[in-house]
Parts: C-alpha cells; sequence; structure tokens
C-alpha cells in the first residue's frame, strides 16, 4: 500500500507530496491525518526551516475524495451531516497547522487545484504554479458549501465580489487567471516548476527564520487589529526579532560588506 504522503527532509526543507495521483491527490482521511501530523512536527522541529506542500503525478489536490463521501449515502441524514462536520474538523486542522507553523510554507501547484485544495494552496505563505494549474472551489457542483477556510481567505485574497463568483459558479480557471486574481505568487512552465520550487524553497530555510516567524504571527492577527494594536505587536515582534544570532548576524555582515549567512538561530 502506497503512503498516502511522501516526506524529504533536504537542506532546512520539509517536502511534502500528497501521494494519491490515481484520484488527483484527493483528500482522504489517512491523507488528512498525515498531514496535519507531518506539518504539526515540522513547525515544532528546530532543523526545518521551510515547509514545501506538492502533490504526485499531475495534480496537487483536487480536493475531498467523493469516493469516501459515499462511503456514508447509506446512512441517515443527520448522521451524515455529524460525520461530514466531523471530518471537517479534523481537515481544518491542517489549515490552522499551517498557518501558525513559526516558518515559511510554499505550495507548488500543477493540474487540479479544487476544493480543499485551494485553501490548502491559500493556507500557504506563498504559492509557486505550473501553467498547468487549473482551479475550481468545486463544491457547489457537489451541492455543498465551502470548507478549509476559504470563505476566510478568498475575500482577503481576491475581494469580497469575486469570491462569492467562484462559490457559487464554481466555474474552473487556469493559472494566468489565478495569478491576476492574486491567488497565486508565480506562473512558471510546467518543466521548469520543481526547479523554482526547490529554489525558492532554499532561498527561505536560508533565511532569518525567527524573523519570518515573527512576521507570519503578525499577519495572522492583522485583519483582527485596530491600528494602535497592530502596531504595538509589530513593536514587540520587532524587539524579539533583534533578540537572535541572525538579527546580529545581518549587522555585522552590513557593516563588513558581505551577505549575510543566517543559521535560523
Amino acid at each position: 500500500m502506497n503512503e498516502p504522503l511522501l516526506i524529504e527532509h533536504r537542506k532546512g526543507v520539509c517536502k511534502l507530496t500528497l501521494n494519491r495521483p490515481a484520484s488527483r491527490n484527493a483528500l482522504d482521511r489517512a491523507m488528512a491525518q498525515s498531514l496535519l501530523e507531518t506539518i504539526t512536527n515540522a513547525g515544532n522541529d528546530s532543523t526545518v526551516r521551510c515547509i514545501i506542500i506538492t502533490g504526485s503525478g499531475e495534480s496537487f489536490c483536487s480536493g475531498g475524495d467523493v469516493k469516501m463521501f459515499a462511503e456514508v449515502m447509506g446512512a441517515d441524514r443527520n448522521t451524515r451531516a455529524k460525520h461530514f462536520e466531523l471530518f471537517a474538523g479534523q481537515v481544518h486542522q491542517i489549515i490552522t497547522a499551517l498557518r501558525q507553523a513559526p516558518k515559511p510554507a510554499v505550495a507548488s501547484t500543477r493540474g487540479a487545484v479544487a476544493g480543499f485544495g485551494i485553501s490548502l494552496a491559500m493556507a500557504c505563505d506563498i504559492t509557486i504554479s505550473s501553467n498547468t494549474s487549473f482551479f475550481t472551489l468545486a463544491y457547489a457542483r457537489m451541492g455543498l458549501s465551502p470548507d478549509g477556510g476559504s470563505t476566510y481567505f478568498l475575500p482577503r485574497l481576491i475581494g469580497e465580489r469575486r469570491a462569492r463568483e467562484l462559490a457559487l459558479l464554481a466555474d474552473r480557471f487556469d493559472a494566468q487567471t489565478a495569478l491576476s486574481y492574486g491567488l497565486v505568487n508565480s506562473v512558471v512552465d510546467d518543466k521548469q516548476l520543481e526547479t523554482e520550487t526547490e529554489k525558492l524553497g532554499l532561498r527561505l530555510a536560508s533565511g532569518p527564520t525567527q524573523a519570518y516567524a515573527n512576521a507570519k504571527s503578525l499577519f495572522n492577527t492583522s485583519w483582527l487589529s485596530s491600528l494602535d494594536e497592530q502596531l504595538s505587536a509589530e513593536a514587540t515582534q520587532l524587539g524579539n526579532s533583534t533578540a537572535t544570532a541572525d538579527f546580529e548576524e545581518a549587522v555585522e555582515a552590513f557593516i563588513s560588506k558581505r551577505t549575510p549567512k543566517f543559521t535560523g538561530q
């Protein structure tokens, strides 16, 4: 039996590959559990300085596994509703773990990015996409409302009017359209996706890890804070950033007119 998630550690980068290519890496319980455990562990592992999430085969993630959905169709409606509510709660922990991980997370997409796949990409800090990527919120096609934090992230990334359109119509759109919406950061030729993703991952892994963690924390609270509260939080995190070896190295490198070598400490 193939592992639902492939894990590779290299030069401070923890690369997670969704590994159900026959189903376009649709999310089932085993994959969800593996993702949650691995992201949580990577967040707590001082040797990990960047997390990359990608998919095996020709797709990133096609959303929830409809075959798994079919397994509970024989249950009464109340039982079915409770089942899916509990499953959504499980997969939502993945989103929380990614956002709270004190290190940058990168989504690298090709092919299908649908349903929860979009949420997974949005929960990462940066998304780089192959020109083969195509996106759809998909839920309405299955008679479902969105999950995975998509109703939280989409209005903030692309505006509420466009977000409502994507949710209600569930239309499919390509990578360049996603780029124009601000849903992804960059689009590259499919042949260059692995190379460009690795380059970005290593760049982040060689950066000031604690400063990145502080920046993520600030962005996580910015939408819920007043300006005064956010300014206060920025002052605190700036102070925390100066109490690191990376800050000391940056100052010394600046004075010496050389490139800093950050250790993540």
